[in-house]
Order: C-alpha cells, then sequence, then structure tokens
C-alpha cells in the first residue's frame, strides 16, 4: 500500500460529518510537524453553540532562504481544504460502510474519498518527499484547514483569513484540494468562481375565500409577470473566464394547504450565480426595479455568499498545469464553473488561488469513490507544483508584496 493511500483511508475511517473533525486535523498536524511546520489549532463556534464548535488549523513552514520584511520575504504557498464531508444518507444504501475504506475493483470507496480527504493525503505525502529532497526550498509552504466547509461556512476558511489579515501573513498562492477533474485526475482546475447572491422575497397580498376573488388579492398572480420578466433578463454576457450570470428560483411558497383559500403571501427564494461582469448592487438594482414597476407590495432579504474570483493565467497556473501536463500527458483545462469553494475567502487575501482535486462525478452521492490509481496520480501533481514553485522562487527571490 502506498504511503497516499494510507493516509487516505486512515482520514476516511474518522467520521468527521460536518462540523465535526475526529481528530484529523491532529493526524495531518502530527505528519507536518515532523517536518518543522509550526501548527495553529484554532477552534471557533457560534456565539452560544460550542457543540458546533469547527477545528481549523494553520500550520506554516517558513522558508529561512530570504529573510526581512514581507515585501521582501520568502513567497508562501497554501495548501487549503477541509476534513468535513456531508451526511452519508442511509447507510443502508452503501455497498459497504462509509467509514470503513474498501477497495473493490481499483476503486477506493468511502465518505470524503473524493470530496476531498484524498486530496489532504496527497497534499501531506507531496510535502513528505519534496522537503526530503529539499531541505530550505526558497518558498515556504503553509496548510488551511477547516471542519466548517461543507457547513454554513461561517467559522471555518473566513474565521483563519481574518486570523491572518490580524498578523499580517502575507500569502502568495493557493491551491485549494477541491475534487475539480472530470474524467482523468488533473483534467480540469478552477482558476476562479462565480459569486453567488441569494434573496428570500416574500410578496404580500390579501388572504381570502377562493370564490370572492374581488375580496382577496392574490399575491401568486401578482408577484407572476415579474417573475416571468426577470427569467427573461439578461444580466450580463460573461467574458473570456465567466459565463453569463444566471438567476434562478429554488423554491416557492405559498397558501395554507386548503384548495379553497387565496394565500396572504408568496414566499420566493432565489439565488444568483453573478460574474465579473456585474456586481452585488447592479444585480440587487435591476432585480428591485423590476418589482417596483409591478406596483408589488413586498419585503426583500439578501445574503451575499461570495464574491466571483479569477486567477487569469500566471505563474501559479502554468506551474500547474506543466505538472499535471508531466503527469498526466494531457493539457489541463481551466474552468470557473460549479458551486463555490472556500476559495472564494481565500481569494480576498492571496493574490493566486486556484483549485485542483481528483475526479468529482461520485462527490456527494452514495458508495462515493476515488480511482486508487489517482490517489498517488495527484500527490505526484502535487509534488511536481512544490519542485516547479522552488526553481520558480529560486529565479525571483524578492517578489513584490502583497
Amino acid at each position: 500500500m502506498s504511503t497516499t493511500l494510507e493516509l487516505t483511508e486512515l482520514l476516511i475511517s474518522k467520521a468527521s460529518i460536518t462540523p465535526k473533525d475526529e481528530q484529523c486535523q491532529s493526524v495531518i498536524a502530527k505528519r507536518l510537524e515532523s517536518l518543522g511546520f509550526v501548527c495553529d489549532h484554532l477552534p471557533s463556534a457560534p456565539e452560544g453553540a460550542r457543540e458546533l464548535e469547527v477545528q481549523n488549523l494553520w500550520a506554516m513552514k517558513a522558508s529561512t532562504t530570504h529573510q526581512g520584511p514581507q515585501d521582501r520575504a520568502a513567497p508562501v504557498l497554501v495548501f487549503a481544504g477541509h476534513t468535513d464531508v456531508v451526511p452519508t444518507g442511509p447507510m443502508k444504501s452503501w455497498s459497504s460502510d462509509p467509514f470503513a475504506p474498501s477497495k473493490r475493483e481499483g476503486k477506493l470507496y468511502g465518505r470524503g474519498a473524493s470530496d476531498m480527504k484524498s486530496s489532504l493525503a496527497a497534499m501531506v505525502v507531496a510535502c513528505e518527499e519534496f522537503y526530503a529532497k529539499e531541505a530550505n526550498p526558497a518558498f515556504s509552504v503553509a496548510f488551511l484547514l477547516t471542519s466548517d466547509e461543507e457547513g454554513p461556512a461561517t467559522n471555518g476558511t473566513v474565521a483563519v483569513c481574518n486570523w491572518l489579515t490580524e498578523k499580517k501573513q502575507r500569502l502568495d498562492w493557493c491551491i485549494v484540494g477541491e475534487p475539480t477533474s472530470v474524467n482523468v485526475c488533473g483534467d480540469m482546475i478552477k482558476n476562479g468562481r462565480r459569486g453567488t447572491l441569494s434573496g428570500k422575497l416574500v410578496v404580500k397580498g390579501v388572504q381570502g375565500h377562493i370564490a370572492y376573488p374581488h375580496l382577496a388579492k392574490n399575491p401568486i398572480h401578482l408577484v407572476a409577470p415579474a417573475l416571468a420578466e426577470l427569467v427573461s433578463i439578461e444580466w450580463d454576457r460573461g467574458n473570456a473566464f465567466f459565463q453569463p450570470t444566471s438567476w434562478q428560483i429554488s423554491n416557492i411558497h405559498a397558501g395554507t394547504g386548503a384548495s379553497n383559500v387565496i394565500a396572504g403571501e408568496c414566499v420566493i427564494d432565489f439565488n444568483f450565480r453573478f460574474c465579473t461582469e456585474s456586481t452585488v448592487q447592479s444585480l440587487q438594482q435591476r432585480l428591485q426595479s423590476v418589482l417596483d414597476h409591478h406596483a408589488l407590495e413586498y419585503a426583500l432579504q439578501w445574503t451575499l455568499g461570495g464574491q466571483p474570483f479569477i486567477t487569469p493565467p500566471g505563474p501559479l497556473v502554468e506551474v500547474v498545469q506543466a505538472s499535471i501536463e508531466s503527469v498526466i500527458h494531457q493539457r489541463a483545462e481551466l474552468s470557473t464553473t460549479g458551486g463555490t469553494s472556500d476559495g472564494r475567502f481565500i481569494a480576498t487575501i492571496c493574490p493566486e488561488v486556484i483549485e485542483l482535486g481528483p475526479p468529482n462525478a461520485s462527490i456527494h452521492k452514495v458508495d462515493e469513490h476515488i480511482e486508487i490509481a489517482d490517489i498517488d496520480r495527484l500527490k505526484n501533481i502535487y509534488l511536481g507544483v512544490l519542485e516547479r514553485l522552488n526553481v520558480l522562487a529560486n529565479a525571483h527571490p524578492a517578489p513584490t508584496a502583497n
């Protein structure tokens, strides 16, 4: 059994259903400390809810090649990820215990196999192999781990980023181990993500008997023309990195459950997945202008889940693509599709953020799995990134400050 596979299985065996960590970070911290990493454990909990405490880890091995002020210090690469996993669903639906890793037909099964305990293992072992060959590289390496990515994401990576900001810790490059590949490990990397902006719209009417509509005011009928208009709007046309902004309704609730009562209000949940061609303010203003045009009486609550971010082709992207090509002999596609990740928080304090991990076809599903060969393939890609970044850092020993 390879070292990477062994660590992956150990992590999968820990039932770290969000926001629990179940000592996953302790296992990783112990491995990193043996390499000389300094580990800060940063637990965080919602106010008044200690039972929902989130475990966070910041581990860093600073290079001593370049000493001095932040703007003259060695650059910093961060490996980022999460130790929490989504719930399993009905255990009886699984072919084997989701927290007892099982090998079948060249695949490793278990919750977190792809999302993302194999990535974490690959990152750790890549560092072990890298430092075995390079005692003092020209750049620093850090790990940012949380057990709050699959949950509310309010006490995890965002909290660590705030802590790093207070410490004035510079970051230069970040690789998030999210499962980004499609058919072959490494065939796609995410060099950005769309923003997410949600809204809860409450359209007010007057409840009444359905046989006397003139004595009531049906909010469903009132809002329908506005919804039709919103569906037809072209919010923007996207750009070279992003597809156009989309607006989607996720839920509509109205009525008392009785078939002879006109609803008194209609509640609509919706979401924008938006690109850098639109802003939060522009989207809010355009939507509210439609509601006002239709003379609706309404209340509207907004929730910003994250701003869009993009890492254009540059040092990190080029190094990652070169490493992937050396391992799988295929050029990785750049993409910004899919949902959000903790990369949106890290991008606020780090200029270059990409996501790279195994194929994502089975994530969050029953019988989640990964091709066993992909585990060390991913480790070798990460190792190649470390080696290439060291060449880059040696060639440019004093990068510009963030």
